[in-house]
């Protein structure tokens, strides 16, 4: 068992958040398990990722496919490139979720944010909630899952082209 402290695990947002700002993609996909996830509800609530429909639902291969197009040359929707930008709140160690068990080697941390996303003049904000569910593999914490809750998830949004 490998102990986090409530800094330490507010620090691993923070830094998961700098490396989205800074195009940091490769290091960011690093930060996730082989079997995590990136989640983003269309419903308030919503429970289940599998049985309803959901703005993205992507394992480490389509988060793969994700950067790989950012990058690509033929990628006119990226060129320029589209930029980020997060503002979060102090994130919170979630004691009482369900995943939170720090004898099993397994965190939840949530942070409040607003995100911005711009390319060219268009400029569109979000805000919402990113809850982490964190894991210990070999000593250090990797994201088995970060579920992405927007303010506005059932309302009709722009195509997201980066990471929240």
């Amino acid at each position: 068992m490998t102990a986090f402290t409530d800094a330490q695990l507010r620090d691993f947002v923070y830094e998961e958040a700098r490396m989205l700002d800074e195009q940091r993609y490769e290091q960011w996909l690093a930060l996730f398990a082989e079997d995590g996830y990136y989640w983003m509800p269309l419903t308030h609530g919503q429970a289940d990722p599998l049985m309803e429909g959901s703005l993205m639902y992507e394992d480490r291969l389509l988060l793969r496919v994700r950067i790989e197009r950012l990058a690509g040359q033929r990628t006119y929707s990226q060129q320029p490139l589209s930029r980020c930008h997060h503002l979060l709140q102090r994130p919170t160690v979630e004691t009482a979720h369900p995943w939170h068990d720090p004898s099993q080697d397994q965190y939840a941390v949530r942070a409040a944010f607003h995100y911005v996303e711009t390319r060219m003049e268009q400029q569109t904000l979000y805000a919402g909630w990113a809850t982490f569910e964190l894991k210990v593999i070999d000593g250090a914490l990797r994201i088995a899952r970060k579920r992405v809750d927007l303010l506005n998830c059932d309302a009709g949004l722009r195509s997201i082209q980066l990471f929240m």
